[in-house]
């Protein structure tokens, strides 16, 4: 499935800035144009959030507590957390037959309730979860009750938060080193590449795990990052050289 571009026209330029933003269907637009205040509030959200030092730095906890507060931005302006549930309902109509003297219509019925995954943000006709730094199993969790809701008429797309991957790893690494960790701590920060990052949020909205929803992913990269007081900032990496021809 080809990514859009529709986030550039709608997604102020100091959240666009900050965040690397791919989507699906034009979902930035979609949700801007269908669920305006929802839309309003997750771009607030966004532009008062800074990861700091202790997010990157801290073992043990940190990316929970970090979803927890971006979780309780958005339960501050009214989103809720939901669940997605299933159930289907059988329903067999036995005809009657005059010639037995058979009247009324026999009717057996059979239910069957799954109880789904729960999406961590609810609002209006928007679905919304923050997967920092978990098991990427739990992209295909989320995708996959967008997916159900959408095709239930139940939201108009889906916005999961998430994180970039090599810039913050590098940036994790620097400020161990630069607290004083050891070799194995630095080496540790972000190393996991079975976790939740764009890259593997991307692949599955390009082989469009989501159907028909909507869905925009939005990642907290270093240039999210704010020092604390006396902590000097670190430049962005260099952009690689770009070499042109009968140069060397």
């Amino acid at each position: 499935m080809e990514l859009t571009q529709g986030w550039s026209t709608v997604v102020p330029p100091d959240v666009a800035g900050r965040y690397e933003l791919r989507e699906t269907r034009n979902a930035a637009a979609v949700l801007a144009a269908t669920s305006r205040e929802e839309f309003a509030e997750i771009c607030a959200v966004l532009a008062d959030f800074a990861l700091t030092t202790a997010d990157l730095v801290e073992a043990g906890g940190n990316e929970s507590r970090l979803a927890a507060r971006l979780n309780a931005a958005f339960r501050a302006r009214g989103w809720r957390e939901g669940r997605v549930d299933t159930v289907v309902t059988s329903r067999l109509q036995v005809q009657p037959w005059a010639p037995a003297g058979e009247v009324g219509v026999t009717v057996r019925e059979s239910e069957v309730v799954n109880e789904g995954y729960k999406v961590d943000n609810v609002k209006g006709r928007v679905a919304l979860d923050v997967e920092w730094n978990a098991k990427d199993g739990n992209l295909d969790r989320d995708i996959g009750a967008y997916r159900a809701l959408y095709d239930a008429g139940l939201i108009d797309g889906a916005v999961l938060l998430t994180r970039t991957h090599d810039d913050l790893r590098e940036l994790a690494r620097e400020l161990t080193r630069a607290a004083g960790g050891s070799d194995d701590e630095v080496r540790s920060r972000l190393s996991t590449s079975t976790t939740t990052h764009l890259g593997k949020l991307e692949s599955r909205m390009t082989r469009g795990d989501a159907g028909g929803c909507p869905l925009l992913a939005v990642a907290i990269s270093r240039r999210c990052w704010a020092p604390a007081d006396g902590e000097r900032a670190r430049p962005e990496p260099p952009a690689p050289l770009m070499l042109t021809d009968g140069l060397l």
